[in-house]
C-alpha cells in the first residue's frame, strides 16, 4: 500500500473527532513532513493561528497534488463539512456569491488541513459583519533585486506613518519574500473606504521613502523597490494569515514578530520545525492585536489632503486595453510556474545580448488568478535596452488559455475570448 493510500487516523481535538486521511502522505519531502505532521503543527500553534483566521470566512487553497503542483481555490465550503465548522455567505463585487467556511477552533484547523490546505486565507471581515472589515492589511511586496534590509526599512516607515495617524501595526513575515503589517480597525467603514485608506497609507510611505517604496499599481513602473500593495484590501482579496505554512520546500511559516525583532530575524528562520518551539516558549507576539483597535479617520483625512491618486492611462491599445508607458513585450502564458520559467529561458536564449542588459525588475513573471487556480504570464520590460536593439513582440512561446472551456453563468456553452 502506498503512503497516500494509508489508513486514515482519527484525532480527538478538544472533544471533536477529526478524520485525517492519508496521514503518512509526504507533503514536504525536504524536511520530511507528512500530512499528519502538518496537522500537528497547526494544533501546536492553534491559539495564534485562530487569532489570525478564526471567525472569518476563508477561501480554501488546496494542494491535493503536493507543493510542486498548482493549488486550486475553493470558495464554497464542502457540503459534508462537520458541525464544528461554521459558514458565511459572501456576495462578491461581480455579482456572484459563495457560502464559505468559517473555522473557530483547533478542530476546524485540523479539518481544513485534511482537505489539503497549507496556508490559511481568511477575508478581513468577521462572519458576524461581512460588509465592514476590521483589519487593514499592509503587504510589502519586494520587486526582484530587492533584499530583506530594504523591506525592513520600508516596514519602519510604514510604522511611522501608522503612528502619525493613531494606528498600531503588527508585523509578520509573509512566509515568502515579503512582510505583512496588520492593523486592527473598528468595523465602521466599508471595503471602498478601507481600500482608500490603504492606498493613502501606501502613497504616504512612498512620499517618505522615494526609491525604496512605491505605490505604483503597474508592475513595470515600480523599479527595484518595495511595492506597498494596497489592493490586498479590495473586496474578494485574501492573504495568508498568521502562522500559515507556505508552499515552499523548507515548509516556511508566516510568523508574527515583535518590532524589536524585525531587523534581527530572517524569514527562512521560521519553519514548521522551528515555530512550535518558539510559540511554546514565548507565546504569540500578536497576542494584543485585538485590544489595539483603531480608527481610519486620520488616514481618510490624509486622503483628502493628498487628493486623488494619479491614474495611469487606459484603453489606448488596439484591443481596448490599457497601453503601458513602458516598452513591454509578452513572452508566454502558461499553466504552471516551471513552464513560465522555461519559456523565459527560451526567450533569453533567442535574445542573449538583450537579456544581458535587463535589470532584475525588468523580468515580470506574474501569477494571475484564473477561475479556480493560478496561471502565469511572462513579460519583459525593455526600458534598459537601447531602442534600436529591442526585439519586437513575437508569437508567444506558450499560449495557455485559462478560460478555455469555461461556461459563464447566463452565457452559451462557449469559452469567452480573452
Amino acid at each position: 500500500m502506498s503512503p497516500s493510500k494509508a489508513e486514515a487516523e482519527i484525532l480527538d481535538v478538544d472533544g471533536h473527532e477529526v478524520r485525517i486521511s492519508s496521514p503518512t502522505k509526504m507533503v514536504f519531502p525536504e524536511p520530511g513532513l507528512t500530512k499528519l505532521d502538518v496537522v500537528k503543527y497547526y494544533l501546536a500553534v492553534a491559539e495564534g493561528a485562530l487569532r489570525g483566521a478564526g471567525g472569518r470566512p476563508m477561501v480554501l487553497k488546496r494542494f491535493p497534488k503536493g507543493i510542486d503542483a498548482e493549488p486550486f481555490f475553493q470558495k464554497r465550503v464542502p457540503e459534508n463539512h462537520p458541525g464544528f465548522v461554521d459558514t458565511a455567505t459572501l456576495h462578491y463585487a461581480r455579482g456572484t456569491s459563495a457560502e464559505e467556511a468559517v473555522i473557530r477552533d483547533a478542530a476546524g484547523l485540523a479539518w481544513v488541513v485534511n482537505l489539503g490546505c497549507l496556508d490559511l486565507n481568511p477575508h478581513p471581515v468577521r462572519a458576524e459583519d461581512l460588509d465592514h472589515p476590521d483589519e487593514l492589511r499592509i503587504d510589502l511586496d519586494p520587486m526582484p533585486g530587492v533584499d530583506w534590509s530594504q523591506i525592513v526599512d520600508v516596514a519602519f516607515v510604514a510604522r511611522e506613518v501608522l503612528d502619525d495617524v493613531g494606528l498600531v501595526g503588527w508585523p509578520k513575515t509573509s512566509g515568502s519574500r515579503g512582510m505583512h503589517i496588520l492593523v486592527r480597525i473598528a468595523p465602521q467603514w466599508d471595503y471602498k473606504q478601507v481600500r482608500l485608506a490603504a492606498e493613502t497609507l501606501a502613497r504616504e510611505i512612498e512620499n517618505r521613502a522615494p526609491g525604496l517604496a512605491t505605490a505604483r499599481w503597474w508592475k513595470e513602473e515600480r523599479g527595484e523597490s518595495v511595492f506597498v500593495d494596497f489592493n490586498q484590501n479590495a473586496q474578494d482579496r485574501t492573504v495568508a494569515s498568521a502562522y500559515s505554512i507556505r508552499p515552499l520546500a523548507d515548509a516556511r511559516v508566516s510568523t508574527p514578530l515583535d518590532w524589536d525583532e524585525v531587523r534581527e530575524r530572517r524569514p527562512e528562520e521560521f519553519t514548521v520545525l522551528t515555530v512550535p518551539a518558539r510559540f511554546a516558549e514565548r507565546g504569540d507576539p500578536h497576542a494584543g492585536i485585538d485590544d489595539a483597535v483603531g480608527t481610519l479617520d486620520g488616514l481618510l483625512r490624509l486622503a483628502d489632503e493628498l487628493g486623488p491618486a494619479e491614474k495611469p492611462p487606459r484603453g489606448a491599445g488596439p484591443d481596448g486595453r490599457r497601453q503601458s508607458l513602458m516598452p513591454l513585450i509578452e513572452v508566454a502564458r502558461t499553466k504552471t510556474k516551471p513552464e513560465a520559467l522555461e519559456a523565459l529561458e527560451t526567450w533569453r536564449s533567442r535574445h542573449p545580448s538583450v537579456a544581458e542588459q535587463l535589470h532584475p525588475a525588468d523580468v515580470l513573471v506574474d501569477g494571475m488568478r484564473g477561475s479556480s487556480s493560478l496561471w502565469y504570464r511572462v513579460r519583459v520590460n525593455l526600458q534598459h535596452v537601447p531602442e534600436g536593439e529591442r526585439p519586437p513582440q513575437e508569437e508567444l512561446i506558450a499560449d495557455y488559455d485559462p478560460w478555455a472551456g469555461k461556461v459563464w453563468p447566463g452565457a452559451p456553452d462557449s469559452a469567452p475570448g480573452r
